[in-house]
Formats: structure tokens, sequence, C-alpha cells
């Protein structure tokens, strides 16, 4: 039974588990999605959410309690810059569990945490560049075809000028 444990200790001594749930919860904050195991994530949770409540109001205080967690003054600025004021209207909630499967070599089960507020850049950058490659890969197209009707054959290439820090190497010291 499971009866009044508090949190689970994850099979690790009390130093492990808690040096991996700072690396953890700075790396959520950092990239705001990681995927881990289930109870990992569940564990990681509990402790994130209660940084971001503390986050949502910046003061000194608040900024060393938090900072007795995460070591790192980058993302510590930006959880309190960033992240905390985008999660201000909410009261709790913060993250969200997506469950993936099962891992192949033990099958633990593999979930995705992230931010509530996380979107995917990748979907709007794909969007931006096909847009850019068509529109230069049709330029050199129609330069090369109207060459080709010309009837003009293509131009060498000269070798560019050497730099002045070159020529100095290439001169033997005596």
């Amino acid at each position: 039974m499971n009866h009044k444990n508090g949190f689970n200790p994850l099979s690790r001594t009390t130093a492990h588990r808690r040096a991996m749930s700072r690396n953890m919860v700075t790396s959520l904050f950092r990239y705001e999605r990681i995927t881990t195991t289930k109870s990992k994530a569940l564990e990681v949770r509990k402790s994130a959410e209660k940084l971001i409540t503390r986050a949502k109001e910046d003061t000194v205080h608040n900024r060393r309690e938090v900072a007795k967690f995460i070591q790192d003054e980058k993302i510590l600025n930006k959880l309190f810059t960033e992240i905390a004021p985008r999660m201000k209207e909410r009261n709790g909630g913060y993250t969200r569990v997506l469950k993936l499967g099962y891992r192949q070599g033990d099958a633990a089960d593999v979930v995705i945490l992230e931010l509530v507020d996380y979107k995917l850049e990748s979907d709007s950058a794909e969007e931006k560049k096909p847009a850019k490659k068509s529109a230069d890969t049709e330029a050199p197209k129609a330069k090369k075809t109207t060459k080709a009707k010309e009837g003009t054959a293509p131009k060498a290439k000269k070798a560019p000028a050497k730099k002045a820090s070159e020529k100095k190497e290439e001169t033997p010291a005596n």
C-alpha cells in the first residue's frame, strides 16, 4: 500500500535524487520541454510548479529561495523574467505530461514534461524555410536557362585575390 508516502524515492540515494531533480528542473526551464520516464516527470513536476509559483512574485527573498534549487543564473533569470510572467494569470497547473509509449530496453513509460504554454518552433520554422528555398532556387534556374538559350559558354571563375595576411605567411622568414 502507498499510504502517506509523500514522494517517490526513485530507488536513489537522497543526494542523487536531489541532484537529478535539480538538473531536470533546470533543463525543463531551459528547453521548456523534456523527455523522461513517467515516475521522474511526476516528481520533477512537483518541484517545478512550486518554483514557478514562487517566481511569480519577483522579490529578493523569492529569488534567493529559488536560487537554492536552481544553480544556473541564466536559467534563474529566465524563470523570473520570461516564464513566471507568462504564468501570471494561472493558479497552478503550469506543466503538462504527454505520454509517448514504452522504452525499448526496459519497457518504462516514457513521457514528455513541458510547460503548458510551450509552442513548437519547428512548425513555424518549417513553413518559413520552404518559401525562401523555392524563391532562391527559382532565380538561379532562370539565369541558367537564359545562358543556355543564348548559346554562350559559362566563363571560368578567377581565383580570389590573396589577402595581405596570406602573402606575409608565404614569404619565408630569414
